[in-house]
């Protein structure tokens, strides 16, 4: 018997152009893992980006609370204001003797409670004059027991609240006196004493 020898199916052309596409070589895998970033790289990133949004965080806490207190200082402000005609009533009352009884009470009540609230009073007889925070309306002459303007008289005291002047203190000022003229160690001008000549008559010595 004759053998007959058995057919092989030719290969599919597909399949040999899927095998190839599926090859990868070396050098373009080791392309692949260096283009892909390293778990290392990635923690890197992401550890990054939670603190850029914790500084974000942290400064806009800061500027809503900068603008809370600045807002809460206007507020304050506004209603010290307000108050500084009924301070000003209230002293007068205290200087004619008329803070007695439930009267009083009330008034310091407002007191501490605008003290409490930042408001505080300046302007006193004897302090330095500052103009950033006095109004001098008159000068009451000059004195030998200060060496720089002063406070003589305080016609209505002034308020700040913080770093803010509500109100200048309307003052009265005195300055040092000038001293006199230096000596001149006893030395007379000779020309002082000296009596003045007439000019003489030319006729008169004939």
């Amino acid at each position: 018997m004759s053998h007959v020898p058995e057919e092989r199916e030719a290969p599919d052309a597909t399949e040999g152009a899927a095998a190839e596409q599926s090859v990868v070589t070396p050098e373009v895998q080791a392309g692949e893992d260096a283009a892909a970033p390293s778990l290392e790289q990635q923690l890197a990133e992401r550890t990054a980006d939670l603190q850029r949004l914790q500084a974000e965080y942290v400064n806009y806490k800061r500027r809503v609370d900068r603008d809370r207190q600045l807002v809460r200082a206007q507020g304050e402000t506004a209603v010290l204001q307000s108050l500084l005609t009924v301070l000003d009533d209230i002293g007068r009352a205290d200087e004619h003797g008329e803070l007695e009884g439930g009267f009083k009470a009330v008034a310091d009540a407002i007191h501490q409670l605008a003290a409490k609230h930042g408001l505080v009073s300046f302007g006193a007889e004897g302090e330095p004059f500052d103009p950033a925070v006095h109004e001098a309306v008159f000068h009451a002459g000059e004195s030998a027991d200060v060496d720089t303007t002063t406070i003589d008289s305080v016609l209505r005291i002034g308020y700040r609240h913080g770093d803010r002047v509500l109100r200048p203190a309307t003052v009265g000022v005195v300055e040092p006196a000038t001293e006199p003229a230096a000596a001149t160690n006893g030395a007379t001008n000779a020309s002082e004493f000296e009596p003045v000549r007439e000019p003489s008559d030319p006729l008169s010595d004939e």
